[in-house]
């Protein structure tokens, strides 16, 4: 049976689901519902039914198959809104999207070998199979914030703000600060540091988006200084969204990570304690940060002129 706590967060997702199904017939035009969405929709339930199951591979390798099937969903459902989406319009990018998303995320398995603040359990003990569910599940993670981000945009109203008046100063502040955030857990004592995990989720957003609006790259700067927020909502509700999902599958998941930072243990909702949740809305800005910088560096995104 599920604890209390399980109770809690399947409400909070079932009510987010809610939203979008509501939103999206809402929004939704006469455009026919792709038929590689149903496909992701069919495998999502396959492999719930597997999961339960413990029906292998599907027990171990539940979180990728999952989350791959959840971007076939979540990439259908923009393009029966919009009428685009990445997956039709551009999937060479999304493919390299996904790769690039296997070494972003390991930069902070890196900082979680200091800090220490989630361990991994049920992992296969060949370590080729191993490595291929680890690469597999990361390369789903940027892909997945960012077609969530994509289809939150599709369904949001008209959402008008002022331009924002972003000095120089005050992205050099922005920098320092992202700079001190980053480096701050790696030279205090373990003992402190595996509190500060926080700094991570914040540091890379705090440095980077300033550099890539100096470098006329997409960034949240650079939209807000032209009184655009859409992408900034969409990406801050598309983490809430990952968030409850990633945590929603892990609960269940043979293979998972268990949070062992030193705090806020006994207010768990699935194995996040609850505060945690909070994390992931500036995490996929930062995701979103780190990709737009890592992929002008390998020569995909170019500059604005």
């Amino acid at each position: 049976m599920p604890s209390l706590s399980s109770d809690v967060g399947i409400a909070a997702l079932a009510a987010t689901v809610a939203v979008l199904v509501f939103g999206f017939f809402r929004v939704r035009r006469r455009r026919k519902f792709p038929a590689y969405g149903w496909i992701g929709i069919g495998t999502v339930i396959a492999a719930e039914c597997m999961l339960f199951l413990h029906a292998e591979p599907v027990f171990t390798y539940f979180t990728p198959t999952a989350w791959s099937a959840y971007l076939l969903i979540a990439d259908a459902s923009t393009f029966a809104v919009t009428g685009r989406s990445r997956l039709r319009s551009a999937p060479l990018t999304l493919a390299r999207m996904a790769l690039l998303s296997i070494p972003l995320w390991l930069i902070f398995e890196a900082y979680n070998l200091r800090l220490d603040n989630w361990t991994y359990v049920g992992v296969p003990k060949n370590s080729a199979a191993a490595l291929f569910g680890y690469a597999w599940s990361f390369a789903t993670i940027t892909p997945a914030l960012f077609e969530t981000a994509d289809l939150v945009q599709a369904l949001l109203p008209p959402i008008p703000i002022y331009p924002w008046k972003i000095s120089r100063g005050a992205e050099n502040v922005l920098i320092v600060s992202g700079i001190a955030c980053l480096v701050v857990p790696l030279c205090v004592p373990r003992t402190a540091a595996s509190y500060l995990f926080g700094l991570v989720w914040i540091g890379f957003v705090l440095l980077l988006d300033p550099i890539n609006r100096r470098l006329a790259l997409p960034s949240f700067l650079g939209d807000l200084s032209e009184g655009f927020g859409r992408r900034l909502y969409g990406f801050l509700l598309g983490g809430w969204i990952c968030g409850l999902l990633w945590e929603f599958w892990n609960n269940w998941a043979g293979a998972k990570w268990h949070y062992t930072f030193p705090m806020f243990q006994r207010q768990k909702i699935f194995e996040m304690p609850a505060p945690g949740y909070l994390g992931f809305l500036p995490f996929a800005l930062e995701a979103f940060a780190m990709y737009v910088t890592a992929a002008w560096l390998a020569g995909w995104v170019k500059r604005v002129k």
